[in-house]
């Protein structure tokens, strides 16, 4: 099983909301996650925007998750720092 780090989407149209989670990469979007480890709001304020729980993206690292290319963007804008 490969496991990504991925957004799944939440709210109304044209206001979306992301929670960044762990799931499998075969399974859809909005389907069952592994684990949950931050947010992503885009319309919300510069400083309110990105809220990421830095241990469980590095523990999820170290066993092998690949992060989207949105999610990796996401974390280097936060300052976390891929290998």
């Amino acid at each position: 099983m490969s496991v990504r780090i991925r957004l799944k989407r939440f709210g109304a149209k044209a206001r979306p909301y992301y929670r960044i989670v762990v799931m499998d990469s075969r399974s859809a979007r909005d389907s069952k996650t592994i684990d949950e480890i931050g947010y992503y709001h885009p319309i919300e304020a510069e400083d309110k925007q990105i809220s990421i729980n830095e241990a469980k993206v590095r523990e999820w690292l170290a066993k092998g998750a690949q992060p989207s290319d949105t999610v990796r963007s996401l974390l280097n804008k936060k300052g976390i720092q891929l290998k």
